[in-house]
């Protein structure tokens, strides 16, 4: 059988969001039928091309001063050559996003939205979370998915005086995890949807 490659591009300054990166891994990890590829920012300029023939993107980067981080940016705008340059050439794929910050908000809206922009400049899917609200009444609790309610994307809090070996908490890992699997699903959805109809070539070459 034929596994659909989801790539996992992402920056962790502190390693907190490396961690996040490796629970979205292991959701897409318990799907049958796709494979993970983690990918740091730094090591891109090796992988274009694996990059290019992924299904699915998801972009991981911790929130500094309300957006992305300078690596995570850098990155960004590299796409521009390397990718929208030669062609569109990440259209149609599935794209999503996760981040860290120290706070609970720490404004990682701006970022996830940023992402949302990026992806959509290079014309791909994307998928948030599919999660209901959570730790928002009496009942609720810290242990919940989704702790922190974001939709666009998993968002984590990690306390500045804790390493990754204990920050993020389990649920933010947990929700990052219930990500991945999310997209790898949705990939098989809509690689198998192709399948059974692809578009007729003169949509496909002109929207």
């Amino acid at each position: 059988m034929i596994r659909q490659r989801i790539a996992i591009v992402y920056h962790s300054g502190y390693g907190h969001t490396g961690r996040q990166a490796e629970a979205v891994k292991a959701g897409i990890d318990e799907v049958d039928g796709t494979e993970a590829m983690l990918l740091t920012v730094d090591k891109v300029e090796r992988h274009w091309g694996d990059l290019n023939a992924a299904q699915a993107i998801i972009f991981g980067s911790p929130t500094y001063m309300g957006a992305v981080s300078a690596p995570f940016k850098a990155f960004q705008e590299a796409t521009s050559n390397a990718v929208l340059g030669r062609g569109y050439l990440w259209k149609d794929k599935i794209a999503a996003g996760f981040t860290t910050s120290g706070s609970r908000s720490g404004d990682k809206l701006s970022t996830l939205m940023q992402m949302v922009i990026f992806a959509a400049q290079h014309g791909m899917h994307w998928v948030g979370l599919d999660l209901p609200p959570a730790n928002c009444s009496s009942t609720g609790s810290e242990e919940d998915m989704n702790r922190l309610g974001f939709w666009l994307g998993a968002a984590a809090q990690a306390n500045t005086d804790e390493g990754p070996e204990t920050a993020p908490p389990a649920s933010d890992l947990a929700t990052a995890r219930h990500l991945g699997r999310r997209v790898a699903l949705a990939t098989l959805q809509l690689v198998r949807g192709r399948e059974v109809s692809p578009f007729p070539r003169e949509l496909a070459d002109h929207g």
